[in-house]
């Protein structure tokens, strides 16, 4: 078995690579460090916290520490507990992260290639999900894991197309939940449209049901989001488990995860 790493690697140096404009968004990709390495400020750490010198310290060394700073819930890979969609959920109060069950974090995937079916700012269309599952040619797994591969793989953060993605709707995402998905994953860095993109939408149209509708739509039907997935393209179409173990992070609407695909 072949342990495939899903996760985007939480680099505090990302945050630089942010274009002008996106600075604001760099919570959601990476947190602050302050790193105290043995030979430094790591060594007067654990000399105060042990009450001795730095003299006394056995090699003169002490403990390698990082202290993290603007850790967003919704940071880097991550996974959307519904009480990120709002208070009810199917018209239950809505479950925190903590109140997910293992097991329903660790389920038969499949993968969607919706390459050449979706255009960076627009919606991804039911028909494209269709063709993408027809393609692919196995079923969406009752109770399992659907993830998007929309080629964002391509652009990196300091990329402004890295912001500007396919998204889902209400429609596309009700598809997949009533195919049978429970966990719904993309390479992008959001399910729903760009901020910027709905916010125009709005103010065009003046429907705010524009408005974060793909998220929205697990109010009506509870899914798990995770957005910011990566090397989608190491995993094959179907036949195989992922695990999308979040922080145990208590009473949250989402946590960082490290998820791995078993292939």
């Amino acid at each position: 078995m072949e342990l495939i790493d899903l996760t985007r690697t939480l680099d505090p140096a990302d945050r630089e690579l942010l274009p002008e404009g996106l600075k604001a968004l760099a919570s959601v990709v990476a947190p602050s460090v302050a790193y105290s390495h043995p030979a430094g400020a790591g060594r007067d750490e654990f000399a105060a916290a042990l009450q001795c010198g730095v003299h006394d310290l056995p090699d003169g060394e002490g403990w390698g520490s990082e202290m993290l700073s603007e850790f967003n819930s919704h940071l880097g890979t991550h996974v959307d507990a519904p009480l990120h969609y709002g208070s009810t959920s199917e018209g239950k109060p809505s479950r925190t992260i903590t109140d997910i069950a293992l097991d329903e974090l660790f389920c038969e995937t499949v993968v969607l290639d919706l390459r050449g079916r979706c255009e960076a700012n627009q919606p991804i269309s039911v028909d494209a999900l269709k063709a993408a599952l027809a393609e692919n040619g196995a079923s969406v797994p009752q109770g399992g894991a659907v993830l998007l591969r929309t080629g964002q793989e391509s652009f990196t953060l300091a990329d402004p197309g890295f912001f500007q993605y396919p998204g889902m709707s209400r429609e596309g995402t009700l598809f997949l939940a009533e195919q049978g998905a429970k966990v719904l994953g993309t390479d992008a860095a959001g399910w729903d449209l760009s901020f910027a993109v709905m916010a125009q939408k709005f103010r065009d149209t003046g429907d705010n049901s524009v408005l974060w509708d793909g998220h929205r739509a697990g109010r009506e039907r509870e899914v798990f989001i995770v957005q910011q997935l990566s090397n989608l393209a190491a995993l094959p179409p179907s036949g195989f488990h992922v695990a999308f173990f979040p922080i145990k992070l208590a009473r949250a609407s989402a946590a960082p995860a490290r998820v791995v695909a078993f292939v």
